[in-house]
């Protein structure tokens, strides 16, 4: 239940940014879920080969990296979708952070604590 709250929640979230940033297109919703859904398997699976074989310029760059690497994932994700279209690394990386900042803030308010 608990991934698809996330599932959700992430869909929405970057549905709605899809209206205010001009270099991301996600033309409908159930695009923007099944964008959310590559986003999870992605992050599954390429992110911890992405953060294993960049470990040295992350802890060089103190952590900043790992921006870059999700900005790379949602390339990826847009490379593997015909719905969705991202403009640039500039874009992914807006997205990328505001996705993230929004998305995490609103799965705190939603999951119940333990």
């Amino acid at each position: 239940m608990n991934f698809i709250i996330r599932l959700l929640v992430t869909a929405a979230v970057a549905y709605g940014l899809a209206h205010f940033l001009s270099g991301v297109h996600i033309p409908n919703f159930k695009d923007a879920i099944i964008f959310a859904l590559v986003l999870a398997v992605l992050n599954a699976i390429i992110k911890p080969i992405l953060v294993l074989l960049t470990l040295p310029i992350t802890i060089l760059t103190l952590g900043l990296f790992l921006f870059v690497i999700n900005a790379i994932i949602i390339l990826l994700a847009d490379k593997a979708m015909d719905g969705v279209k991202i403009d640039g690394f500039m874009w992914a990386l807006i997205f990328s952070l505001i996705l993230s900042v929004i998305s995490s803030a609103l799965q705190g308010l939603l999951t119940e604590k333990d």
